[in-house]
Formats: structure tokens, C-alpha cells, sequence
């Protein structure tokens, strides 16, 4: 029974995931990122449940860690798909954003080869956001069939 799966901004998709029966595939349609923990959770259990994740849309900052914790012989990407990538930060109690080098150096080894070489062609994780998509992604991740 195939069944689709949205990775969606308030992350309800953890607590919706532990809940329904096992899928084909997950795929990721919009996901801007968020917190870093609820990514991995959720990623840990598409992991463990050995389904496919199709990236059909947008899947920035911490939804791009799908890459490293999925293994790569299951993700697969639509021509909808753009993976953005970006330094790791934290907020402050005021607001404010800061770095996190030490985070963002964990983050980019845990990357693929290809990905992480994509990355350090473009010039590396900064504030600034780094979109892989269209021809590159396609070179790295194959087609979804």
C-alpha cells in the first residue's frame, strides 16, 4: 500500500509517522527545516523502517540531514527537488542567531563524499544558503522512477 508522507514545518509528521502503518515511501514535498532534534528522530525511524524517501520540493537546513542518516541507495529526487544547506546556528535567549562552528563541522562530514564536495565547491557552510538542485542533485542522487 503506498502512501505519501509530508515533512512539513511543525514536524506533527514525527509524532504521525510512529502512528500509521508501514509506507512504500516517504516523500518530502516542502520542509524548511527547524530545530535539528525532531529531523533526526524522524529520520532514525524512515531509517530503521526501511522505506524510500522521494525529495519532491524544497527540503532546507535541517531536513537535509535526511542525507545522512537515510542510506543514499534510498533517496531518490524529482525534478522539484532542491536540498539547501546552510552553517549550523542557535538562538540566543534574546533572539539573536549564532554560529556554531563545531555543529556545522559535524554536520558537513556527516554528508555523503559527493555531497560534501558539492558543498566545498561552492564555497562551504556559511550564513548564506546553498541550494543543490537540477543537474547537480541529479549527478549525486538518481531520479525517482
Amino acid at each position: 500500500m503506498r502512501r505519501m508522507f509530508f515533512v512539513g514545518a511543525w514536524m506533527l509528521a514525527s509524532a504521525l509517522f510512529t502512528t500509521t502503518p508501514a509506507m512504500a515511501e516517504i516523500r518530502i514535498v516542502q520542509s524548511p527545516g527547524g530545530e535539528v532534534g525532531p529531523f533526526l528522530d524522524l529520520f532514525e525511524q524512515v531509517r530503521e523502517s526501511g522505506e524510500r524517501v522521494v525529495i519532491d520540493g524544497p527540503c532546507l537546513s535541517a531536513c537535509t540531514l535526511v542525507l545522512s542518516i537515510v542510506p543514499g541507495e534510498r533517496i531518490c529526487v524529482t525534478k522539484r527537488a532542491i536540498l539547501g544547506f546552510h552553517a549550523a546556528r542557535s538562538v540566543d535567549r534574546r533572539g539573536r542567531f549564532y554560529a556554531e562552528p563545531e555543529a556545522s563541522d559535524a554536520v558537513l562530514q556527516a554528508y555523503p563524499g559527493p555531497v560534501r564536495a558539492w558543498i566545498s565547491r561552492h564555497g562551504g557552510l556559511s550564513s548564506r544558503l546553498l541550494l543543490l538542485k537540477g543537474r547537480d542533485l541529479a549527478a549525486i542522487y538518481p531520479r525517482c522512477r
